[in-house]
């Protein structure tokens, strides 16, 4: 059981791959299961510790160690944390597809992306109003994208909003030794 950002960091590293909170759709262990604090006490303001730091550190171990810890999506739409060093010799393989095998609106929010950096909330109105979606089918198009390994979230720690960019931005070296531009 951990309670510190330090042990959080160790425990990404010793298990490789966990998700973020508990889920029934995955086998996999949860950060959620390892961390001993306490969780929201009735009548106390707030998230609670537990939630807190689960949250803080799902965004900050990436932030903090870009070339050990990767944050993103599987199957599922299960958040993750995994080593950098799974992601490529493991995950990536077998999770990415070609942008183009995505569905329109999956490849319109790509190209957006690809473009510049976008922040979650800016990119989801600018799709409501350039293609007529639903925040649904936004939500669902963005996610299908950090499955399929096409975008990531931005690692900058001085970014507090979610922050997208292409994965083969932000891993060049992974990108490259799968992916055969055409």
């Amino acid at each position: 059981m951990i309670k510190t950002f330090e042990e959080a960091h160790q425990l990404i590293l010793d298990l490789n791959i966990c998700t973020i909170f508990n889920s029934d759709k995955s086998s996999l262990p949860s950060l959620w299961k390892h961390v001993d604090l306490p969780e929201k006490q009735k009548g106390e303001k707030g998230w609670g510790q537990k939630i807190s730091a689960v949250w803080d550190w799902k965004n900050r171990l990436p932030a903090t160690f870009p070339d050990e810890i990767f944050y993103g999506k599987i199957k599922g739409g299960l958040a993750v944390l995994m080593t950098v060093d799974h992601l490529r010799d493991v995950h990536f393989p077998v999770a990415h597809k070609h942008v183009d095998d995505l569905n329109l609106l999956a490849i319109q929010v790509f190209e957006k992306i690809r473009m510049e950096p976008w922040e979650t909330t800016d990119l989801r109105k600018e799709m409501i109003e350039e293609v007529g979606c639903s925040k649904s089918q936004f939500d669902t198009a963005l996610k299908n994208l950090q499955i399929s390994l096409n975008v990531v979230r931005s690692n900058d720690p001085d970014i507090e909003r979610d922050t997208w960019l292409t994965f083969q931005e932000l891993y060049p070296e992974i990108w490259g030794l799968y992916v055969t531009e055409e």
